[in-house]
């Protein structure tokens, strides 16, 4: 009896069937099995970073426990570098340096060109380089600078002193801070001409102002009508620090009562002074900065003369009663100032500047002037004839 024509048909295609898993037997047998890797090693922590704080370890829980949320972290593994990001900037800081501008405002005689010099231990203001006895007060409000490039530790810091001769020395001072207040905004101008260049600069100079130490004369009295108006007409434009000069002239009680006594008008006349308290941005700030604005303005004197004291040397100004010694805190608050401006607050002064007045300027620039046109890489931009 032959077999019908589906029994055939089942027969050849289980015959097909067995070939084919006979072949991808022998085919799989010729190939290679692949290597088997070893799981990478974590890397071990480089032993000159620093250990991160510990961490109390927390549970997972809830879904998704163990990967990382929007709003909270996980648990590392290993050792991954992150920590090493403050070194990382601190390298690109020391290669490429950092500007600081600092402007000086006061009345002649009042030890401006000798404090900034006592402050940066070096001879960089305006007076010391080329300045002579002979030259006369000039007849308006004049701007001028003076570029140094100071290093310290390996840290290279271009620093700017904007001193302004001729300022409350006229009869008339009406308006006398119109040239500085002019200064300062060409230079938020000039900056802001750099930002929308088509083709701008990979680092833009910034000749903005930080700082401006303004020195109130010593009258132990109250301040002048010239000092309020500059304070309340540039306050809200730059970082105002004021500073009570040659503060050897007073009386401890005398030096007490004059500081409660200008800190009292400032704040009637409405005129806020760096550290401003509505740029706190946290309770640890606002303790560490309410501190210092009690403590200001600061009672400083200023000398580039050392003297032997007690087998130091030490700087300070020589009196016929004795040394006043300059980095003393009985004797004067030169060191607070120091502290405060250099080794503290230096890079927030910095920030402030930028983020807070120039942003204003740039705000209101851009908003009655419906915006700027980008400039060619080979601009006007004006310079200020220094």
């Amino acid at each position: 009896m032959q077999p019908s024509t589906s029994e055939l048909c089942r027969w050849h295609t289980h015959k097909q069937c067995t070939a084919w898993d006979n072949k991808a037997v022998k085919y799989m047998s010729e190939i290679v099995p692949p290597e088997v890797r070893p799981k990478p090693a974590v890397p071990a922590k480089p032993s000159h970073v620093a250990p991160p704080a510990s961490v109390p370890h927390m549970p997972p829980h809830g879904p998704g426990a163990g990967s990382q949320g929007s709003g909270g972290g996980s648990t590392l593994l290993g050792y991954v570098g992150i920590d090493t990001i403050i070194e990382q900037m601190r390298k690109k800081t020391m290669k490429t340096g950092f500007d600081f501008n600092i402007m000086v405002v006061g009345q002649s005689g009042l030890g401006k060109s000798t404090l900034v010099n006592t402050l940066f231990k070096s001879q960089v203001s305006r007076r010391s380089s080329g300045w002579s006895r002979d030259d006369k007060i000039p007849k308006t409000v004049e701007i001028k600078s003076v570029s140094h490039v100071i290093e310290e530790g390996g840290v290279k810091m271009k620093l700017t002193v904007i001193d302004t001769p001729g300022f409350g020395d006229q009869i008339n001072n009406e308006n006398c801070w119109e040239p500085i207040s002019k200064y300062i905004n060409e230079q938020y101008e000039k900056f802001l001409k750099e930002e929308v260049n088509i083709a701008r600069k990979k680092r833009i100079p910034d000749t903005r102002v930080h700082c401006c130490l303004y020195f109130i004369s010593p009258t132990g009295h109250s301040l002048r009508q010239l000092d309020i108006e500059f304070m309340k007409h540039l306050s809200r434009t730059v970082n105002i620090i004021p500073v009570i000069a040659k503060a050897d002239t007073l009386t401890p009680e005398e030096k007490t009562e004059f500081k409660q006594r200008v800190r009292k008008e400032l704040e009637v006349c409405g005129i806020e002074f760096y550290p401003q308290k509505e740029f706190d941005e946290d309770l640890e700030d606002k303790s560490d900065n309410d501190k210092i604005r009690e403590a200001m303005p600061f009672a400083v004197v200023g000398s580039d003369k050392e003297y032997q004291v007690n087998g130091k040397r030490v700087l300070g100004r020589k009196t016929a009663w004795g040394i006043v010694e300059v980095e003393n805190p009985n004797h004067c608050e030169f060191s607070l100032l120091r502290d405060f401006l250099i080794r503290s607050h230096l890079q927030d002064l910095k920030e402030v500047t930028h983020n807070i007045h120039y942003e204003t300027y740039r705000a209101k620039r851009l908003n009655d002037n419906g915006g700027l046109h980008p400039i060619s890489s080979s601009g006007d931009t004006q310079e200020s004839n220094l």
